[in-house]
């Protein structure tokens, strides 16, 4: 499992000194969320604090953009040092189009789904996929409780993705995400876990990352199929 601490819920006030404590910690990926106040109620940053924390840190940036017409940003996030970007399927006219465009510029693509949002879309994209993102509450603001559903819709996702032939997609779940219901969403498929509140309130980093390890008991998928995903996805 890996675990993916999301940006909005660290201290902005001295964000250089989180970026290395993480990496201290033992993290490896950044979640940073983008949001527009058109596709979600809220606003929070862009391309340039992604560009300025690319220079403090070698953390993997799962920059996941909840903002309408995606397409006419992915060249800024690129230049500004994301290494996977994912879009809302909910927010693009064109989606092939644009994750072809991710795609080109040598980054992991990645298609995120609002937990309304049925599963049928993945089976025209899922090839053009390296992950999919399961929306556990309804996108917008951190400390929203966990949508319970979302563990169903997690393990139809990876019999889905299996089913195609996609095996090597991974899946991450975003939102209300704890130790508590860790275990639980690992064992239906998931390989990526987002938390917010549920991590960065509970320093030091590295003892609260071996808290949500622990939770996540071995996989009941095979081991090697892990390591095909996440190869493929770094």
């Amino acid at each position: 499992m890996i675990l993916s601490p999301s940006l909005l819920s660290a201290n902005f006030a001295d964000l250089g000194s989180e970026l290395q404590n993480l990496e201290k910690a033992g993290i490896n990926w950044l979640h940073l969320d983008i949001m527009d106040g058109a596709f979600v109620p809220n606003i929070t940053f862009g391309p340039p604090l992604i560009k300025s924390l690319r220079k403090e840190c070698g953390l993997f940036f799962d920059v996941h953009l909840m903002i309408e017409e995606p397409a006419r940003y992915i060249d800024a996030f690129a230049e500004a040092g994301s290494d996977l970007l994912v879009i809302h399927a909910e927010s693009d006219r064109h989606l092939e189009r644009t994750l072809s465009a991710i795609a080109a510029h040598k980054l992991k693509v990645g298609l995120a789904l609002n937990p309304g949002t049925d599963l049928g879309v993945l089976r025209w994209l899922a090839g053009d996929l390296d992950l999919v993102l399961i929306m556990s509450v309804n996108p917008g603001f951190s400390g929203q409780k966990f949508l319970p559903a979302s563990v169903e819709k997690v393990r139809s996702c990876r019999k889905l993705l299996d089913s195609l032939g996609c095996s090597h997609v991974v899946i991450e779940v975003d939102g209300g995400v704890c130790p508590e219901n860790a275990q639980e969403l690992v064992a239906a498929g998931a390989d990526v876990l987002v938390s917010g509140s549920a991590f960065f309130a509970y320093p030091p980093y590295a003892t609260r990352s071996q808290v949500f390890q622990s939770a996540c008991k071995p996989r009941t998928s095979p081991a090697d199929a892990w390591k095909t995903r996440y190869s493929r996805l770094v």
